[in-house]
């Protein structure tokens, strides 16, 4: 019996627990920002648009990941572009562009003989790193993490109050492609681990969960980063118990907490909510 509860933390386990945990900072740190901004939405889309790059970078010989960096930064500028020069809403527009862009992968897949696995892909499969993109995940998610610790209080005005922030002299609109550019690298980075389908989660389910727990900004972040570490944790070491999708055991755990925080928040909780109310 001890012996079971003990074989995920045998050495061939180790680097997923490593990479696991140095990407669910990035992206719990991400989400923080994704959630003030209310970009939510653009974090699913980057993930699905990565695709045709994904496709089109293997067919070119060229590594997959310059390949889904491109695409999805082409997504979000794209984004951007024709919510400036329409009159649709910008949840609209994504709506529009990464389906499009998710079907364009999927065509291009369909049409190119290769031994790349789809699967890999969309659902991920970090105990199976390669070595190569295990260095690669942390190159990619350590630079994200720098850019973000360095200029964290600059972005927080970007998405709490970009009004203030234009007023203390702060580049809005280069702020914001920063955003963006880094938000693609975390999802590239983050592909590797949980895939494109489910690394949304990953980008959204820690910053709300903190939101529900906390009101200021630096709280948010540290415990949307203890929870995101937390929960990808033990959704790899369950995983490796029940023999079950790393990314779907990790998104599940942090759906549970996500819950209990609702539920029993301090001030806002569903839970004490119901106490009021009852009493």
């Amino acid at each position: 019996m001890m012996e079971r509860l003990l074989e995920p933390f045998q050495s061939e386990f180790l680097a997923a627990f490593g990479v696991g945990g140095l990407v669910a900072a990035v992206c719990a740190l991400l989400s923080c920002f994704l959630v003030l901004r209310g970009w939510s939405l653009m974090g699913d889309a980057i993930s699905h648009a990565v695709l045709p790059g994904i496709v089109l970078a293997y067919t070119a010989g060229l590594p997959l990941s310059i390949g889904a960096f491109g695409s999805g930064l082409l997504c979000a500028v794209g984004t951007g572009w024709i919510k400036a020069n329409s009159r649709i809403k910008e949840d609209t527009v994504m709506g529009v562009v990464f389906t499009g862009l998710f079907a364009f992968g999927l065509v291009l897949f369909s049409r190119t003989p290769s031994d790349l696995h789809l699967d890999h892909i969309l659902f991920g499969n970090i105990l199976m790193l390669p070595s190569a993109r295990i260095v690669e995940t942390c190159a990619i998610s350590l630079i994200v993490l720098a850019v973000v610790s360095a200029l964290r209080r600059d972005l927080m005005l970007v998405c709490f109050d970009p009004s203030h922030a234009r007023a203390i002299g702060l580049r809005l609109r280069g702020l914001t492609y920063l955003l963006l550019i880094l938000l693609s690298l975390t999802i590239v980075a983050a592909m590797q681990a949980v895939g494109v389908i489910l690394v949304v989660a990953a980008l959204i389910t820690p910053g709300a969960t903190a939101l529900l727990l906390t009101k200021r900004f630096d709280r948010m972040l540290l415990l949307a980063l203890l929870t995101s570490v937390g929960s990808t944790w033990a959704g790899i070491y369950l995983s490796v118990l029940s023999d079950a999708s790393p990314a779907g055991c990790i998104v599940l755990t942090q759906t549970l907490v996500f819950v209990i925080a609702l539920l029993a928040a301090p001030g806002c909780g569903l839970l004490r909510k119901t106490r009021e109310t009852t009493t």
